[in-house]
């Protein structure tokens, strides 16, 4: 039984995988398609995930740079300096409004 078995190259089991994750196609469809097993399909895509969130976990660093903080801190000053504008343009606009005439 063993000797029955296929062995596909990492790189096809991963367009594969592709096909199905990213592309939305059916497990069912792209195992009659290429004549893949349904199961083995189903391991190929549980690998692939895992492999996806791995690197997603990594890609996601608990701690800043330098360089990251300074960015965050520069957006968050342009933010801050432009509520102030628009605050001070309200409290202009609020007054001239509220002016009795006369």
């Amino acid at each position: 039984m063993a000797k029955d078995q296929k062995k596909y190259p990492a790189e096809f089991r991963e367009y594969v995988c592709k096909l199905i994750h990213l592309d939305g196609r059916k497990l069912v469809d792209v195992s009659s398609e290429l004549d893949i097993s349904y199961s083995t399909l189903q391991k190929w895509i549980g690998a692939y995930r895992k492999k996806q969130n791995q690197i997603e976990k990594e890609k996601q660093s608990p701690y800043l740079t330098a360089s990251e903080y300074k960015e965050l801190y520069e957006a968050e000053k342009a933010k801050k300096l432009e509520l102030e504008e628009e605050n001070d343009i309200l409290k202009k606009a609020m007054h001239i409004f509220t002016q009795e005439k006369k």
